[in-house]
């Protein structure tokens, strides 16, 4: 018999992606795993550094890369998902089409003008953050912004402190009216957005410009196929200008077919309604008590012990708490078929 996350019924049903085998109590493995990827879902992937939670986050992209219909989009902070490009094990099934950003770059109207007072961080009260407002609000590439402000009778000190604002945001490099449009990452294949090499700030704007567009293109209707953002290193985006993005996708991306999973080292660092609006959770092992708590303060009701109790043990192995059907299963993630970036070095290396 095989199980499906995220919905009742076989897999014939609609289209699945496998990832793993169930794990029963004497550790043995059980019946196939597979993940529900016809409807749109919201997924928290957790775990403690080392225990597999990006690893888990690459199976996934592993399925959806093979799944028609749908977009697969990693925004990777860590630079460990280009791997899924190089092609797959020769024991593989077929192979993940797979592309690189390795620059991303995203609209300047992708934020709206609250946004870009945050980002630069400017108070919209202040005089250089209404400038800027008015310039986010009036025109949509960083240069005709900073005309914009140079032509107001504003206070030379505030445009001054505005325009100094507009350059450093330039100099980022992530901001481009040809940025990464919805049609590119609306493709089949899987998207690796690489902003391994930018700040906190920028990372942030990229997230928030990615997560927009493909929102913006499925209530429009301009791309067929359904979204799924894979987010690594989560907590971090929900520290900066991407929050409400995360939280549009949570709460309102059903509807329009936009899917967002998350991971993360720390649970605890997620707001309430990352972890209350996913429908499916995904937990490798986890010892610290307040990523735990935080874990038990949103723990069902159809649970009869505490995640706690169940936590795994090992690498590879999760606990799995499926809303769609209100159960909890443990299981084993499946190896992966394309190579693993984040692997950690090791002295013994260098000998």
């Amino acid at each position: 018999m095989t199980f499906v996350l995220g919905r009742d019924g076989e897999p014939e049903a609609g289209p699945v992606g496998q990832l793993g085998q169930y794990r029963a109590l004497d550790g043995s493995q059980g019946a196939p795993l597979h993940l529900d990827v016809d409807a749109p879902h919201a997924m928290l992937v957790v775990g403690k550094r080392g225990y597999g939670k990006s690893y888990t986050l690459g199976v996934i992209a592993e399925a959806l890369g093979r799944t028609r219909g749908v977009a697969p989009v990693i925004i990777d902070p860590m630079g460990v998902f280009s791997t899924i490009a190089e092609g797959v094990s020769d024991d593989a099934s077929e192979p993940v089409p797979a592309t690189v950003v390795s620059d991303p770059a995203v609209t300047p109207d992708s934020l709206d003008p609250r946004s870009w007072c945050t980002l630069l961080g400017l108070s919209p009260e202040s005089g250089a953050g209404a400038l800027v407002w008015q310039a986010a609000e009036a025109e949509s590439t960083l240069a005709a912004m900073r005309e914009h402000v140079r032509t107001t009778d504003a206070s030379g000190e505030d445009t001054r402190a505005a325009i100094n604002h507009l350059n450093l945001a330039d100099s980022w490099d992530v901001f481009d009216s040809d940025g990464l449009s919805s049609a590119q990452l609306g493709s089949h294949e899987v998207t690796v957005v690489d902003v391994s090499g930018l700040d906190a700030a920028p990372m942030n704007a990229v997230a928030r410009g990615i997560g927009e567009a493909l929102y913006r293109a499925r209530v429009d209707e301009t791309i067929d196929r359904l979204p799924w953002v894979l987010l690594d290193e989560s907590h971090t985006f929900f520290e900066g200008v991407a929050e409400s993005t995360l939280r549009l996708l949570l709460t309102r991306g059903r509807a329009p077919g936009v899917s967002l999973v998350m991971a993360t080292q720390r649970p605890s660092a997620v707001p309430d309604v990352g972890i209350s609006q996913s429908d499916l959770l995904v937990s490798h092992r986890l010892t610290a008590r307040a990523d735990l708590q935080a874990l038990t303060d949103a723990q069902p009701t159809y649970m009869n012990v505490s995640l706690e109790e169940r936590m795994p043990t090992a690498p590879g192995e999760v606990l799995v708490v499926d809303d769609a059907t209100e159960t909890v299963h443990a299981a084993q993630i499946r190896s992966r078929e394309t190579p693993h970036g984040g692997e950690s070095p090791s002295v013994s290396d260098c000998w």
